[in-house]
């Protein structure tokens, strides 16, 4: 019998996501008026456990392999820029055995924690989520865990659009890796008139975001 592995190649993830509708395929138009020929909505993948069991262990064996990570656990702490993401982060912190788990959300256009998380009580940070489009949630949680006092020795998520950065930029000039599953070619099309699935006649489907 063959034993799966516990870090799955890109094409099998894709093919897990796929089957979960979490990765879609077609002519997806966003309300900012942009087009794409795909569609991620990764908690479609989270909500079969054996799904998100797969998913987080391999997460978790990458972040192992991060002698920063390794070295901390379990005192560390995973964080999750949002709610969106807490799916992931949850199953990842039980895959580590890791002993914390915050998430920040959003607040007058700012990202911050809830009330009552003091200086000094956040543990070494991996911050974790489900997919980075930009880098911009990852980079805005770095800051904010930074200014908590915390270290942040990791981050990871299931799907990196090739755009955004593999790295992300710590406290006293130094970098972290942005670990994934998955390094995807996103294309975008900031109006019909360039879509290649409009020309095409390929039927758009709108989505909320």
């Amino acid at each position: 019998m063959t034993m799966p592995r516990l870090i799955p190649e890109q094409n099998e993830v894709l093919e897990m996501l796929k089957r979960t509708g979490a990765f879609r395929e077609g002519h997806f138009v966003y309300p900012s008026g942009q087009h794409t020929p795909h569609y991620f909505q990764m908690p479609l993948a989270f909500r079969y456990y054996d799904t998100a069991r797969v998913l987080a262990v391999a997460l978790s064996r990458k972040l192992r392999l991060e002698k920063d990570v390794s070295s901390a656990l379990p005192k560390v702490s995973i964080i999750s820029p949002s709610p969106g993401g807490i799916p992931v982060a949850f199953a990842v912190r039980e895959a580590l055995n890791a002993e914390q788990i915050y998430w920040a959300e959003r607040e007058d256009g700012k990202r911050m924690f809830r009330q009552y998380v003091q200086t000094g009580d956040v543990h070494p940070c991996v911050i974790v989520d489900d997919i980075s489009r930009t880098g911009v949630a990852l980079q805005e949680t770095v800051e904010l865990v930074q200014q908590l006092g915390a270290r942040v020795i990791g981050a990871a998520v299931i799907v990196r659009f090739r755009g955004a950065p593999s790295r992300l930029e710590v406290a006293g000039g130094d970098s972290v890796p942005v670990l994934s599953l998955v390094d995807f070619d996103a294309k975008w099309y900031d109006t019909g008139a360039a879509c290649t699935e409009c020309k095409q006649g390929v039927p758009e489907e709108h989505v909320r975001f």
